[in-house]
């Protein structure tokens, strides 16, 4: 009844997975774990990318941003998932912890679009325009570039904050996820709901697949380079610079795709969860580990921070 909704709300209710007791406790240690070898990982980037010489360059600066982005997002959700997995019972969330919640996410989410984007043109400075390198990616120009980044992070959670909680709401929302996702709060609105989705999923759509073209866009000239050199040993060399970043670009944009892209009309609130467990816990995890197990200057610059730091015998 119209007396049962209004603008704003008290709390809702994080449903988690409170549903499934029986996996509540091995999920808490395994988020535990992953979320402590996130924090670690992205702190230690961060830091061989401050610190070191070797990886003063371009490149590396996107990293360590790309680092910085990783480490906060999993920030913003995984405590409050811990705290929703260590009770049996739906967790409550206020509706600025909400709103603020998803405004986080969607900042460092867009924010992370545009930062591979970045490196993509980074690897195509540097393969397809070598001699352009130090003058299109100057200092000042990876600055804007970065800048941009979270401007238009800001933009986007902005608009879709606006449109999502301007809508009025259940007296009692449950929401079946263990995070503010877009797609989760917006179906408990009540009114104006199919102008609003079909709104924030078109934004959505947009400014994911405008970075994905941009990257596929850069790999393809990028190719093309490679595919014109004599040398298997120089086509090798000039790959392996980029596999890493491929790795990451194929985790972010393959599981973003599934969850916001994929019809809706088949998709059950278990297999949302779990995919957002993915892309929100398991791959800011595995971000920092394939760029330090596949890029020889990160090992290096490692094993010269390890030995500065170990007493002499």
């Amino acid at each position: 009844m119209a007396g049962e909704n209004h603008t704003t709300l008290p709390e809702f209710l994080l449903l988690g997975f409170s549903d499934l007791k029986a996996l509540q406790g091995p999920l808490f240690w395994v988020v535990l774990l992953v979320y402590l070898v996130t924090l670690l990982g992205n702190s230690l980037i961060i830091l061989l990318t401050q610190v070191s010489p070797a990886l003063h360059s371009p490149m590396y600066f996107f990293l360590r941003q790309l680092s910085v982005v990783e480490f906060f997002y999993t920030t913003n959700i995984v405590p409050r998932t811990l705290a929703n997995l260590a009770s049996p019972h739906p967790q409550a969330i206020s509706f600025q912890g909400c709103a603020a919640q998803m405004y986080v996410f969607i900042v460092l989410g867009i924010s992370e679009c545009c930062l591979l984007t970045a490196m993509a043109y980074d690897r195509y400075v540097a393969i397809c325009q070598p001699l352009h390198y130090s003058t299109l990616l100057s200092p000042w120009a990876c600055m804007a570039m970065v800048g941009t980044s979270w401007l238009t992070g800001i933009i986007t959670a902005t608009t879709h904050a606006s449109l999502i909680f301007c809508l009025p709401f259940p007296s009692h929302p449950i929401i079946p996820h263990f995070l503010c996702d877009i797609l989760p709060v917006l179906r408990l609105a009540s009114a104006g709901k199919h102008r609003s989705e079909i709104s924030v999923m078109t934004a959505t759509v947009v400014f994911i697949m405008i970075p994905f073209s941009l990257i596929v866009t850069s790999y393809i000239r990028i190719l093309g380079a490679i595919l014109a050199m004599a040398s298997t040993q120089s086509r090798h060399k000039v790959f392996s610079t980029c596999s890493s970043h491929l790795l990451v670009v194929s985790l972010f944009f393959g599981t973003a795709s599934i969850t916001y892209i994929r019809p809706q009309a088949g998709s059950s609130v278990t297999t949302d969860r779990v995919l957002s467990l993915f892309y929100t816990v398991v791959t800011p995890m595995l971000n920092p580990i394939i760029y330090t197990l596949r890029n020889k200057d990160v090992r290096r610059a490692l094993q010269h921070l390890v030995k500065r730091q170990s007493p002499l015998p």
